[in-house]
């Protein structure tokens, strides 16, 4: 069994790099990175691929007509598309053009996923099996698919980079893991800021580490518009022990006391490695904020308890519903076995893209240019985005009139 992963931004590099590394050791495995605008910097690829099985030497960096080379000399029975959704649709155009008898397309979510949204779905919609990684997922998203008549196939992975992590050595650190889109105001990330300078000036014996995915100016999955570095250099009176760091997060939490969060998957790593986790809810619990999954698990709690430094523990029965199944209840690999052995007996049929049957072939370029960004050079991309972005424009301009207007009278 050949296997190709394909992957662009930090967190679907570490994801990507992570699941190659879990699948059996007779199949052969390589990854490549697309270039796409969330291209990560050289410190973030070596934190992304650490103790994947991959170092950086081993993910060339690729545009997209090198990928469809790649393909057509490489002939993988697998593809493994670890990508942002609107990069996922265009790869898959690629694929199918690369020749005939395509491979298997598996695509996934790298993080915690709930709620399960149709816009993951959407972009999501010709793969052939999707890994998610609880049994809470697995029915959440198979329940919004069917739902809106979209037919997926569902793979069930332990979250890869739990595998082989270390128990927490029992530090003194607090670790807080920031996240670009949450919280999303400025104000709400000036008082999450204010709170872990409090609990850093209540023990001036403990660090408070801010935990970025990268420093301002180093691309991330999301784009962070009040990075928290900066964020920092504003604050008055900031105590020496409110620091900064970037790197694997299973290193910072092997000398942590802590791990604190409003809904990161690292919430997931703190868990498996023994380490107490606080998600602040004083903002609330919502889709929004991705953190319903930690309804009923014992780990919400509010600042105060952040600033009098009191990290609660989960509680067991969350467990096995949210990510800690028991291995034996995967099914992923039996999956990719399965459509592989579909594809020894012909051409694997495309399934229908869904709600996307508008444009035609300018939709498509449009597509490419927005996914791809200045690594997308062609003359059409441009020609797209001339004549794209004064439609789109003029169509959200006619939603919001429709939307202030309200339903018709009759």
């Amino acid at each position: 069994m050949k296997v190709l992963g394909v992957a662009d931004s930090d967190s679907y590099i570490k994801w990507g790099a992570s699941i190659l590394n879990r699948m059996p050791a007779s199949w052969s495995r390589g990854l490549v990175i697309i270039r796409t605008p969330a291209l990560p910097s050289a410190g973030q690829l070596e934190s992304a691929l650490a103790g994947t099985g991959f170092s950086p030497a081993e993910a060339p960096l690729v545009d997209l007509d090198e990928l469809a080379a790649h393909l057509a000399h490489e002939r993988p029975d697998v593809v493994l598309l670890s990508v942002r959704g609107p990069v996922v649709r265009v790869l898959v155009r690629a694929i199918v053009a690369a020749g005939p008898h395509r491979p298997l397309i598996v695509s996934g979510l790298p993080g915690i996923s709930i709620p399960a949204t149709l816009l993951a779905l959407y972009y999501r919609s010709q793969v052939d099996l999707l890994i998610l990684h609880s049994k809470r997922e697995i029915e959440e998203f198979g329940t919004l698919a069917a739902s809106w008549g979209i037919r997926q196939d569902f793979g069930l992975a332990t979250l890869p980079f739990l595998s082989g992590l270390p128990a927490a050595e029992g530090g003194s650190d607090v670790v807080f893991a920031a996240q670009a889109k949450v919280p999303r105001t400025l104000e709400d990330r000036q008082r999450l800021l204010g709170w872990l300078a409090e609990a850093a000036r209540a023990r001036p014996d403990r660090r408070v580490i801010l935990k970025l995915r990268g420093v301002t100016g180093e691309a991330q999955t999301h784009s962070e518009r009040y990075p928290f570095d900066v964020l920092l250099g504003e604050l008055d009176d900031a105590p020496n022990n409110l620091v900064v760091s970037t790197g694997p997060m299973s290193e910072h939490l092997e000398r942590a006391a802590a791990l604190v969060t409003v809904s990161s998957t690292a919430a997931i790593e703190a868990v498996a490695m023994g380490v107490p986790v606080l998600a602040i809810d004083d903002f609330g619990v919502s889709g929004r904020l991705i953190n319903l999954v930690f309804e009923g698990s014992g780990l919400l709690a509010s600042s105060r308890e952040l600033i009098a430094g009191e990290f609660p523990t989960p509680e067991p029965g969350w467990r096995d519903a949210n990510y800690f199944h028991p291995a034996a209840d995967e099914t992923w690999i039996t999956a990719i076995e399965a459509g592989v052995a579909r594809r020894e007996h012909g051409p694997l049929p495309l399934r229908p893209q869904f709600r996307a049957n508008l444009g035609g072939n300018l939709r498509r370029i449009w597509d490419r240019k927005v996914a791809l960004g200045p690594y997308d050079r062609s003359p059409e991309g441009y020609l797209a985005l001339a004549v794209g972005i004064p439609l789109r424009g003029g169509v959200r301009l006619l939603r919001r009139v429709k939307a202030r207007l309200g339903p018709a009278r009759v």
